[in-house]
Formats: structure tokens, C-alpha cells, sequence
């Protein structure tokens, strides 16, 4: 079954494409004050002052009323006796959470009120999902103190269910990536726990530092959390293999890196070794970071590793993961049975050098078929701006630094954290939002992106509204294959546009689109005439 969406939007930024010499790159526009998004980030009191500030928050895109449009929500902190200065009292009941509803027009609209989704306590991350395969997206937040997890009505609101539903942990959460890890047709979750902060008891630190670091706490366990098909998840993490104490985690990516039909998972740490669980097929998992060349990049055990984005960046047929950090970062390369850190070969390491990466995007912002690097950067332990990282993939496996030629709003200098990657406009190219600490986030237009030809899927269970998470999704065009996962989660503290996106270059068909659906079953699709959005819902049987 094939349904067509009609593609809305404007190209916008040709007179630029036009103007720029060399090749014609996109530029990016900020458009989030005339979007309409009047948000402000605050981390609970007046400045950055701890651990718990400094982390950060996350954003996302996601379709919450199923219009065919991306929406946005973005978390905050609020003043919390645990976290904040005595000068943050005077925000004490003022800061939310927020959920803006697409217009359509390019404009937002503020609907967190009729929603009920400002939530109540310190947030870090988001994620969404119908976790109920009602046909509604339901929402994920994740914090300091209890999450939360709010039910999607289908008529504009949501209901708060954490307590019923066995997803408040009490921990410290980061991230929570939503899969089916058990193929029971049920998407379950898994939750990142950071550390346990003792409320700045512990002040032994130079200065200079800030605050004390990760180290200086103890680590909080991961936890799975097993669909139960009736509203309440059940924590699994023990007998599924994934409970592990010592890793103080920032984010997770689950993808088929072995390309075998079974979900692994991938989780990246703070100061210390990150995890790479291979999922047997049989309900469980086992710890392999270390023998796939996962746990370490080449900067070696003290690295601060952020959230890793999935890819396949060379176009060899194999997901890759590029974990941004403080400084250099990681691109692990998938060999097969284990993974290469080609960081320094591919261009990378003297342009991540130069930041503290946090959130990253690994999409084809040009559509000319190869995967690029966009990477938000900030001081981890002060207000200290850095500016943001775009390099372009050359297709000849390099990296090359195109920033200061994409546009006036790439060379603004801000403390950022999450980042989200959608086209909010339906433009066929793809957009960029960004979360900063203590300011506006940046809602980054892709301005002539759309001028290569390009292709996306949005791929549905068989009641034609729930996304297919984990579907596989291959579109072949002009000679060349390119994989990607429907819905997946990755990605720091952020969730992006479910809908797989494909640049084509100059080829206005794509010769063979083929989804590979959760049961193993295919659905294959020939001559698919480029520039839209096409919808493919999973056969019944």
C-alpha cells in the first residue's frame, strides 16, 4: 500500500546558491523569533553553577496532533533546592516546558497550557513514541527527579500516566530511546541514567574547573523497561543483560549495526568506557564494547562522550556512529565484526578539536547522497559560546569544514546542548534545531537545500498511524543504495524527525525503495518518482 504526499514549501536562498562561488552549498537562516517560538531556556536559577545545570538540555521534532507536520517541544530546568542558587527563587513556578503546534506557514503556536505537557520537575531530555499503538504519539520526558510520561488524548491534550505506568524513575535520566527489543510488536524503552548528584555537598575542585566533574559522583545503572501491553512497563534491565553500574550515561543510539534483523544497542558514557550491547534474539544481551572497538575512540578512557547519531557515512552498506565530545569526538566506522575510529583519517579530528561537541546530526543537508556533520558546541563548565560545527562529506571519505559558508546565523556563538534535525517545512531539505543553555534555542532554516532531488519515506504499522520504529528503510538512486532506520532513537538528549530522508543528487527517480519491516517481511517499491514525501504502510499479513 502507497500513498503520496504532495511536498509543501519554498525553496528558499536560490539568489544565494547563485552568488556563492565554488560549489552551491545551502545557507541556514534563523528563523526562530519569526517562527514565533518566544522560548527561553533557563537552567533554574541565575548562571551555571553545577553538574546538573551544565548538562544541559534537549529538544525535539515530532508530530504530536498526525498532521503530516512537525511540531516542536522543548525542555527547561526550574528551580530545584537540590540544583539551584538561592537567586534562583525568584523563578521558582515560572519556568515550563513547551510544545509548539505547527502552522504550517513557517509559524508556530504556543500550546503547552491546553496540552498539559509543561510538566513539573528539572527536565533534561525528550523522547516520543506510541507506546500504546493507538495511533497517537505519546511523550517522554526525562529528569532530574521522577520522569515523566504523558499520554497522548488524540484531541489536543495529554494525560500525565508516570505513576501508573511504572516510567517515573527516580534516577537522574538523561535519555529514553524507544524500541522493540524483544519483537513482541510492543515498543519498550530504554532509560539513561546519569549520576547520583549529592546537592554540592562535594566542593573539593580547583576553581578554574567550575565544578567538580563526573567522577566525582557516583554512577547511576541504565534501565530497560519491558512493554507489559497494558499501560505499565516492567524494568527489565537484569535479566535482558544491560544492568551495568559503572557507567555514568549521556545518551543511546539503537540501530542493525550487524545487518542480521536484530537491534543493538549502543550507549555512550561520560569519562568512561561506553557500551555496545548486542542483542541475541533471544530476549537479551550481551556486553561487547570493548571487542568491537566501541567503548574508546581514539582520544582514549578519559573522553566525556555525548550522543551518538547513526549513519552510514561511507556508503559501504554499514551503519557508522560519530559520538561527539569534549573535543575531537569519534567516527567509528563499521567494519563488519568490529568498528574503526577514523576520525583523524577522515578530516575530522583538527575541526572537532577545536570544540566541546554535545549534540549532532549526521543527514545529507545538501541531498547530494552522501551523509554531512552538523555538531552544537558549548563550554562544559561555563557560559563560555562557541560557534557550530558543519562539515561536508565529499563522498571521496573526507570531511571538509563549510561553517563560514552557510550562512551569518552558523557563525553566532552560543553555550548549546541538544539538537534536533526535521523538515519542519515539508521543503525536502532538512532543518536544524538547536538548544542553548540559558537563551533561545535556534530554529536553523535549510535555505536551497532542496536543490538536489531527494526522497522520504514515512513508514507505518498496519493501522496506517504508528510509526514503524526500527523499520529498515534502503532507496537505491543513481547506482548508489543508502540505508536508514525509521524512528530510532539517537542522538543527545533530543529526538528527531522520524521520517527517513534520502538525498538523490541529480536523480529524479529512485530505482528501488525496499522497507524491511520488524517481523523480516519486505515491501519493495520500483520507479519512485523523486521530490515528496511517500507513505508505505505494513502489509496486514
Amino acid at each position: 500500500m502507497r500513498t503520496v504526499l504532495l511536498a509543501a514549501g519554498i525553496a528558499f536562498g536560490l539568489a544565494a546558491w547563485a552568488c556563492a562561488a565554488g560549489p552551491a552549498l545551502p545557507v541556514f537562516t534563523d528563523v526562530v523569533q519569526q517562527a514565533g517560538i518566544r522560548f527561553k531556556h533557563r537552567c533554574g536559577d541565575t548562571h551555571m553553577s553545577n553538574i546538573v545545570e551544565g548538562t544541559g538540555a534537549g529538544c525535539m521534532f515530532f508530530d504530536y496532533d498526525g498532521d503530516g507536520w512537525l511540531d516542536v517541544f522543548l525542555v527547561t530546568g526550574r528551580y530545584h533546592p537540590d540544583v539551584s542558587d538561592n537567586t534562583g527563587r525568584s523563578l521558582r513556578g515560572k519556568l515550563s516546558n513547551k510544545l509548539y503546534r505547527n502552522n504550517r506557514d513557517g509559524t508556530f503556536t504556543d500550546v503547552t497550557e491546553k496540552a498539559g505537557v509543561g510538566g513539573k520537575q528539572f527536565s533534561c531530555g525528550c523522547s516520543a513514541a506510541d507506546y500504546d499503538g493507538d495511533g497517537r504519539i505519546d511523550l517522554y520526558v526525562l529528569n532530574y527527579g521522577p520522569n515523566e510520561l504523558f499520554h497522548n488524548n488524540g484531541d489536543g491534550t495529554f494525560t500525565d500516566v508516570s505513576e501508573r505506568s511504572g516510567l517515573a524513575d527516580a534516577h537522574w535520566s538523561l535519555a529514553g530511546g524507544w524500541f522493540d527489543y524483544d519483537d513482541d510488536g510492543r515498543l519498550d524503552v530504554y532509560v539513561v541514567n546519569y549520576l547520583q548528584y549529592d546537592k554540592g555537598e562535594f566542593r573539593s575542585f580547583y576553581p578554574a574547573q567550575g565544578y567538580p566533574g563526573p567522577l566525582s559522583y557516583p554512577a547511576q545503572p541504565h534501565a530497560l523497561y519491558r512493554n507489559n501491553g497494558d499501560g505499565t512497563f516492567t524494568n527489565v534491565s537484569k535479566e535482558a543483560g544491560v544492568y551495568q553500574t559503572e557507567g555514568r550515561g549521556m545518551s543511546v543510539a539503537v540501530a542493525d549495526w550487524r545487518n542480521c534483523g536484530l537491534l543493538d544497542i549502543y550507549v555512550t558514557n561520560d569519562a568512561s568506557a561506553c557500551y555496545y550491547f548486542r542483542n541475541t534474539g533471544k530476549g537479551t544481551f550481551v556486553e561487547e564494547g570493548l571487542t568491537r572497538g566501541m567503548a574508546f575512540g581514539e582520544g582514549g578512557q578519559g573522553v566525556s562522550s555525548m550522543g551518538p547519531v547513526v549513519g552510514d557515512v561511507d556508503r559501504d552498506g554499514r551503519l557508522d556512529v560519530f559520538v561527539p565530545a569534549i573535543h575531537y569526538g569519534s567516527l567509528h566506522l563499521n567494519r563488519g565484526d568490529y568498528f574503526e575510529d577514523r576520525t583523524d583519517a577522515m578530516g575530522l579530528a583538527v575541526i572537532c578539536g577545536q570544540y566541546t561537541g554535545w549534540g549532532a546530526a549526521l543527514v545529507d543537508y545538501d541531498n547530494d547522497g552522501y551523509l554531512d556533520l552538523f555538531q552544537a558546541n558549548g563550554d562544559a563548565h561555563h557560559e563560555h559560546i562557541e560557534e557550530a560545527m558543519l562539515v561536508r562529506n565529499d563522498g571521496k571519505g573526507r570531511f571538509v569544514d563549510v561553517a563560514s559558508q552557510s550562512g551569518e546565523s552558523l557563525k553566532r556563538k552560543y553555550v548549546s546542548r541538544g539538537v534536533a534535525t526535521g523538515d519542519f517545512d515539508n521543503d525536502g531539505d532538512t532543518d536544524f534545531l538547536v538548544l542553548n543553555l540559558n537563551d533561545s534555542p535556534r530554529l536553523l532554516r535549510n535555505d536551497g537545500g532542496n536543490r538536489n532531488h531527494w526522497l522520504a519515506v514515512i513508514a507505518k504499522l498496519p493501522n496506517g498511524k504508528s510509526d514503524a520504529v526500527g523499520a529498515r528503510v534502503s532507496v537505491t538512486a543513481n547506482g548508489m543504495t543508502q540505508i536508514l532506520h525509521a524512528a530510532l532513537p539517537q542522538g543527545y538528549l533530543s529526538q528527531s524527525d522520524p521520517r527517513p530522508h534520502f538525498g538523490l543528487g541529480n536523480a529524479t527517480r529512485a530505482q528501488r525503495v525496499e522497507i524491511r519491516w520488524r517481523n523480516g517481511k519486505t515491501t519493495v517499491l520500483n520507479d519512485v518518482p523523486a521530490d515528496q514525501f511517500i507513505k508505505v504502510v505494513q502489509p496486514a499479513n
